[in-house]
C-alpha cells in the first residue's frame, strides 16, 4: 500500500518552503499564538496539487497521537513538579546550598549552578522571578553590578530549560526525534554545564565591567522579608535528582545488563519516564506542610500544571504530526541529498532549525520543537543518532535571547537593566552559552559518544 503523501519533489519542496515562511510570520509579525501558526500553514500544505489528502489525513492523526501517547502524562507531571517546587521553598533552599558550597565571595558563579539545576525542572522565568530578590540582594550586599551578579544564572537556566529533560521542551524534542531520553540527560547535561560556565564568564569578564546598574533596594528589602523555608536541603533536591536518576539508571540497564537479568525489569520499569516523574511528584509533594498550600495541592496545583503544559502539549503533537507528513513526501530525500552532495555536517541541520525557530518566534520551545519534527524523517539518510539531532537543536533553539523573547524582558525588567544593557548581557550570554553548549555537542558527537 503506497503511504506517500506527495511524490512531486519541486511543487512540494516550494510548498514547504511557504509552510515555514507562513509560520515564522504569523507569529512574528502577527503575533499569533503558535498553535493556530502551526496548525494552520499544515491545513493549506494538505490542499496543495499533488497531496493525497487520504494520506495526508491520516500521516497527520498517527504523528498527533503517536507523539502525545508517548510523552503527554510525562510533560503534565514534569509541570506538577515545577508546580510544587515553586511553592513549597525548595527552590530558596537550593540556592542556599549552593551558595554554601561555592562560598559567599562566590555568588555569581552559585547562582549560575543554581540555574544549571533549577532549569531542569522549572520553566525559567518563573525561577527567575522568585530569584530576582536574592540577586538583587547579593548585589547590594557585595558592591556587584547585577549584570556581572545574574548574567550566569540567565544563561544557566535557559540552557538546562531548553536542552535537559524532563523539562518540557527538550522532553517533547526527544520523544519526536526517539532519542533515548536517559543519554540525553545525561550527554545534555554534560554540554549544557560548560555553556553554563561560559554565561558566568560573559557575565564576568564582558558584560560586568561594562554594565555599572547596581542591586535595587527594594528588590533586597522583598528577599529579607521572606520567611525560611522548612524543607531539608535533601527533600528540596529529591524531586529533581530522584527523577533523573531513576531514567539514566533505566538507560544504563538497556546498555550494560542481559535481559535475563531480574534486575532489569525492575529498574526499567522504575526508569519509565511516566513512573519516575510520579516519584518526583511524591517527593516534592511530601514537601508541603502550609495548610494552605496542602488545600492547594490538591487541585490547584494540578490546575496550574495543566494550562502550563497546555500549549506544549499541542505543540508537539503538531510537531509530531508535521514530522509524520514529512515522511511521506520528497522533502526529506531533497535536504539530505543537499547535504550528501556537499559534504556537510548533518550536525548542523537541527542546530541552523533551532537558531531559525528562536530568533524569529521568541520562543526556545518552538525553537527545538520545530528542529527536532524537521529533522525526525531524515535522521537515518543524515547518519545522525536521534540525541545528536535533538541536543543540536535544543542548542540551536537558546540562540539568541533579545527583544522579542518573553524570557528577555522578565530578566531585563526586573534586573532594572535598559534594553541595550540586557542585549549585552543577556542576549550576549544565550549566543555565548548556546555556541558553547553546541560546540560541545559536536565533540561527543565526533567522538561517537551520541
Amino acid at each position: 500500500m503506497n503511504n506517500s503523501v506527495s511524490i512531486h519533489p519541486l511543487l512540494t519542496l516550494v510548498a514547504f518552503i511557504l509552510l515555514v515562511i507562513v509560520l515564522f510570520f504569523l507569529i512574528a509579525k502577527w503575533k499569533w499564538h503558535v498553535f493556530l501558526a502551526m496548525l494552520i500553514p499544515i491545513i493549506f500544505f494538505g490542499i496543495i496539487p499533488g497531496i493525497q489528502q487520504d494520506n495526508f489525513i491520516n500521516a497527520f492523526e498517527e504523528g498527533f497521537g503517536k507523539t502525545l501517547g508517548k510523552i503527554g502524562v510525562v510533560i503534565v507531571l514534569g509541570s506538577v513538579i515545577a508546580e510544587a517546587l515553586k511553592h513549597t521553598g525548595a527552590i530558596k533552599v537550593i540556592t542556599q546550598s549552593i551558595i554554601k558550597l561555592v562560598g559567599s565571595k562566590r555568588i555569581p558563579l552559585a547562582l549560575t549552578f543554581t540555574g544549571f539545576i533549577l532549569g531542569i525542572a522549572i520553566f525559567s522565568d518563573v525561577a527567575y522571578v522568585i530569584l530576582n530578590p536574592l540577586v538583587h540582594a547579593s548585589a547590594l550586599a557585595t558592591n556587584t553590578g547585577i549584570a556581572a551578579m545574574s548574567t550566569g544564572l540567565v544563561g544557566s537556566l535557559q540552557l538546562t530549560h531548553a536542552i535537559v529533560p524532563p523539562t518540557p521542551g527538550p522532553l517533547a524534542a526527544a520523544a519526536l526525534v526517539g532519542a533515548d531520553i536517559g543519554k540525553t540527560i545525561i550527554y545534555g547535561g554534560i554540554c549544557c554545564l560548560f555553556g553554563s560556565v561560559s554565561c558566568w564568564a560573559w557575565g564576568k569578564w564582558v558584560a560586568g565591567p561594562r554594565i555599572k546598574t547596581l542591586g535595587n533596594p527594594e528588590f533586597a528589602l522583598e528577599s529579607e522579608k521572606e520567611l525560611q523555608p522548612y524543607i531539608s536541603v535533601v527533600a528540596a533536591y529529591a524531586p529533581i535528582i530522584v527523577p533523573i536518576v531513576l531514567i539514566s539508571l533505566h538507560s544504563v540497564a538497556r546498555l550494560y545488563l542481559d535481559e535475563g537479568n531480574f534486575i532489569r525489569p525492575i529498574i526499567t520499569y522504575l526508569g519509565w519516564p511516566v513512573c519516575a516523574l510520579t516519584v518526583g511528584v511524591w517527593l516534592a509533594y511530601r514537601n508541603v506542610y502550609n495548610i494552605e498550600h496542602k488545600a492547594d495541592s490538591r487541585s490547584k496545583w494540578i490546575e496550574n500544571a495543566l494550562r502550563g503544559s497546555a500549549m506544549i502539549l499541542v505543540v508537539t503533537g503538531l510537531g509530531g504530526s508535521l514530522s509524520e507528513i514529512l515522511k511521506g513526501t520528497p522533502i526529506v530525500n531533497f535536504i539530505t541529498d543537499f547535504f550528501v552532495h556537499y559534504q556537510l555536517p548533518a550536525i548542523i541541520l537541527p542546530f541552523l532549525i533551532g537558531v531559525i525557530g528562536n530568533m524569529i518566534t521568541g520562543s526556545t520551545t518552538v525553537g527545538v520543537i520545530t528542529a527536532a519534527s524537521i529533522a525526525a524523517p531524515m535522521l537515518g539518510d543524515l547518519n545522525l543518532s536521534p540525541e545528536a539531532a535533538m541536543l543540536s537543536g535544543a542548542s540551536g533553539s537558546v540562540i539568541i535571547k533579545y527583544v522579542n523573547s518573553s524570557y528577555f524582558w522578565v530578566c531585563t525588567s526586573l534586573s532594572r537593566l535598559s534594553v541595550n544593557e540586557g542585549m549585552l548581557a543577556y542576549g550576549g550570554a544565550t549566543l555565548i552559552g548556546g555556541l558553547v553548549t553546541f560546540f560541545m555537542v559536536c565533540v561527543l558527537w565526533g567522538s561517537g559518544l551520541i
